[in-house]
């Protein structure tokens, strides 16, 4: 059984949601998400509040997709009416970002700028060496921001290179600590 499956998700004010036999589809200030519906699953909305249950809990896979649909279920609640944001930070001498449109340029250190098309539903906000990313959907939120690190990883001698605003980068000695020995 799910335990967090079990708790109602309350509609903040101002996001709708339409339940059908195939998709969920959720509007907000934000913007509009869309779900598959999951046939082992029944989503319905209670006045303010929308309910997760399994139509038959004895089902083989039942629990495993009861906590899934609920927590995409949240997220496209969350979504829709606050939204969702990363920060990438870029760490390197001469290392820099601009946003042109729906166009990210990056110079990382290669012997050509890059220039990365931010998808449908992806803001860019760069300000001194930090990248925001914002958006409504949490998984293209995420999955932009992996992208764009993957670019350019932080190495561990300098920590040249994109890596996440909470991310730690285990630093190494370098040469210098070997010649000790």
């Amino acid at each position: 059984m799910s335990r967090l499956g079990k708790l109602p998700i309350k509609l903040p004010a101002g996001v709708q949601a339409t339940i059908s036999d195939k998709e969920m589809i959720f509007k907000g200030p934000k913007g509009e998400l869309r779900l598959a519906a999951n046939s082992l699953i029944e989503v319905k909305v209670v006045g303010q509040e929308v309910i997760v249950a399994p139509y038959d809990r004895e089902a083989k896979n039942a629990s495993a997709h009861w906590g899934l649909i609920w927590s995409l279920v949240k997220n496209a609640v969350e979504g829709a009416s606050v939204g969702f944001i990363k920060k990438l930070e870029i760490n390197g001498v001469g290392y820099r970002a601009a946003v042109a449109g729906r166009q990210l340029n990056m110079s990382l250190g290669f012997s050509h700028p890059v220039e990365f098309k931010l998808p449908t539903g992806i803001n860019a906000l760069v300000e001194g060496n930090v990248i925001t990313l914002s958006g409504a959907d949490k998984s293209l939120v995420g999955e932009t921001a992996a992208q764009i690190r993957k670019i350019r990883k932080p190495e561990p001698y300098k920590g040249k290179g994109i890596k996440y605003s909470d991310e730690i980068i285990r630093r190494k000695a370098g040469k210098a600590a070997a010649k000790g020995k």
